[in-house]
């Protein structure tokens, strides 16, 4: 390897909705690599709100825009040896571009670890990307890139509608959006130019499925897959916006590896090196598949991936931009193994998104594939049920799982289902609620029959806890004894046990029982809580240490679930 001693990093810039908050993660992640070489770190991020400006976290920090007026004077006083552009989104990346097109790197000789410019290039200029892949037969979704409007309604033209517009160089999906006739289409059309000097017109493919891969190559052209993800919606909602799930769960194993074999096929033709995400769109009915996009990049999936794995996606990365081979580092996890090994799961990870739209007057509420979250959580269970439910406790809103919230006024089920907004999985599990079939609401919203099933699951153990709602009513004119006597039916039990295997809370129990006309919501939660205690429905110290044992990474996750 050749001898680093000062490495650039550009960080996501200015905190805006898709970028910054996302990215952060990768950066400190990078920076503490470079710590661990000996490598004196510069870091350029206005955002003082990141971890990756903290003190000590780079050696030398500067609040400076990422564009490349700025980073080119910084370049000029401190002459660093190389700079890494994967670890601060799009915005980076974009800015890392411009400054090798400029020729600004090459006249201060600065070296661009890791995926080299034009594997970069490659990927975002649409047209390219499509060129590219075709070299080695992989399917692309039909489409033209175009620099006018006019070119867009040739394009659209030609294709036939249903199109969807995509920005080039764009993050979190600015300036896309799907047109079903010509004034959708100029309208967005409009839009797109006022982010990107290149539309992409495509085919639309709205309703399949969308799968990602997260993949890492070395200089020695070693790859591996370290987590592969399934959005819970279908394709027509952008990812930062959807509810995505670790491992997949619908795909067969011939779908897995086919679409496994083909991101390790596609790393390599470009030449990346260190981290990439591949996303597919997957047709529902059958095998045919469409590569969507590849971001040369970390992503904000690789920082759910590699929190749901416990595998530092972006410190491997960095590690192998500075020349290290995967068989040359150690597993974190593990310390023993090398980071050669693909992580295998035997739990599920939710990813559920926020929005804050209340709190802008006039906004549309409507999700699609530009970016409308804030943020979002993540939570890990045993079952798809447990961690959904988890995560939606968590995304403050006041929710306390899939079921037993507050009702939710909807004026038209029908057209919620059929055309999503931020409140959709909480219009879903209402549908279920008043009798509406699986198959029903799969036909309105795309959404796969067996992430609706698990959905449907969770309300029939609510409904079948409502079954048992005379407690409260008993409760009035039983003394305890008696109470404990009659909720020890095995029947009673055994459905406790089943409730908080499939991720209900203590309270929303308490809720479907009628407690909470007894009692404050505080107390009805402590009242089941002592029931449970009472039969023996609670995990084991050991379970909880067999399994803290097992995945270290995720250890603080695990005993908090189990609290």
């Amino acid at each position: 390897m050749e001898e680093i001693k000062k490495v650039l990093l550009l960080g996501s810039g200015a905190l805006k909705i898709g970028q910054a908050g996302e990215f952060d993660y990768s950066g400190a992640q990078a920076l503490k690599a470079l710590k661990e070489e000996g490598i004196h770190s510069v870091l350029i991020n206005p955002n003082i709100a990141t971890v990756q400006t903290s003190q000590g976290v780079a050696d030398t920090v500067y609040f400076q825009p990422v564009q490349p007026d700025f980073v080119e004077r910084i370049i000029e006083k401190e002459r660093p040896d190389g700079i890494l552009l994967s670890f601060g989104g799009q915005t980076a990346l974009n800015c890392g571009v411009e400054l090798y097109q400029r020729g600004v790197l090459e006249k201060y000789g600065v070296k661009v670890l890791g995926t080299p410019v034009q594997a970069i290039i490659d990927t975002e200029d649409r047209d390219l990307f499509v060129k590219r892949l075709d070299e080695i037969g992989v399917k692309t979704i039909k489409s033209q890139a175009c620099s006018t409007v006019e070119e867009v309604r040739a394009a659209a033209s030609e294709l036939g509608f249903p199109v969807i517009l995509r920005a080039a160089y764009a993050l979190g999906g600015l300036g896309s959006g799907f047109c079903d006739n010509a004034e959708e289409l100029e309208a967005q059309a409009e839009e797109a130019f006022s982010f990107s000097p290149q539309v992409l017109v495509e085919k639309s493919l709205r309703g399949w499925k969308e799968i990602e891969y997260e993949v890492v190559r070395d200089r020695y052209d070693n790859c591996i897959t370290v987590c592969n993800m399934e959005n819970f919606d279908p394709l027509g909602i952008h990812t930062g916006e959807s509810i995505v799930v670790a491992p997949s769960q619908t795909l067969s194993n011939a779908e897995y590896h086919k679409l496994r074999a083909l991101a390790i096929k596609i790393i390599r033709h470009i030449g990346i090196v260190g981290e990439c995400n591949v996303q597919y769109a997957l047709d529902p009915e059958s095998e045919d598949y469409r590569v969507i996009e590849v971001n040369a990049r970390l992503s904000r999936s690789s920082a759910l991936a590699s929190k749901a794995t416990g595998y530092p996606l972006a410190f491997v990365a960095a590690k192998l931009g500075l020349g290290y081979g995967l068989f040359e580092l150690k597993n974190s996890v593990t310390k023993t193994t090398s980071a050669f090994f693909e992580p295998a799961l035997d739990y599920v990870v939710v990813k559920i998104p926020r929005w804050d739209l209340t709190k802008f007057h006039g906004v549309k509420r409507q999700l699609g594939s530009s970016m409308k979250s804030v943020g979002e959580v993540m939570a890990i269970g045993r079952t798809f049920e447990e961690a959904l439910q988890k995560g939606l406790r968590m995304i403050g809103q006041g929710m306390h799982g899939f079921v037993e919230n507050h009702e939710i006024k909807i004026a038209d089920i029908e057209k919620s289902l059929h055309e999503p907004t931020d409140m959709r999985i909480f219009v879903v599990s209402k549908a279920l609620k008043i009798g509406y079939a699986v198959d029903q609401i799969h036909r309105l919203t795309m959404i796969d029959r067996w992430f609706l099933d698990k959905l449907k699951h969770i309300v029939t153990i609510d409904q079948r806890l409502k079954a048992f709602a005379q407690v409260s009513e008993l409760m009035a004119f039983m003394d305890n004894t008696e109470l404990m006597e009659y909720l020890e039916a095995p029947e009673f039990v055994d459905l406790l046990h089943e409730a908080k295997v499939y991720g209900f809370s203590d309270f929303q129990i308490g809720r479907a029982l009628g407690l909470e006309s007894l009692m404050s919501m505080t107390d009805a939660g402590l009242r089941v809580r002592a029931w449970r205690k009472e039969f023996g429905i609670v995990p084991t110290v050991n379970q909880i240490d067999t399994l803290a044992a097992e995945y270290p990474a995720q250890t603080n996750y695990l005993y908090l679930s189990y609290l």
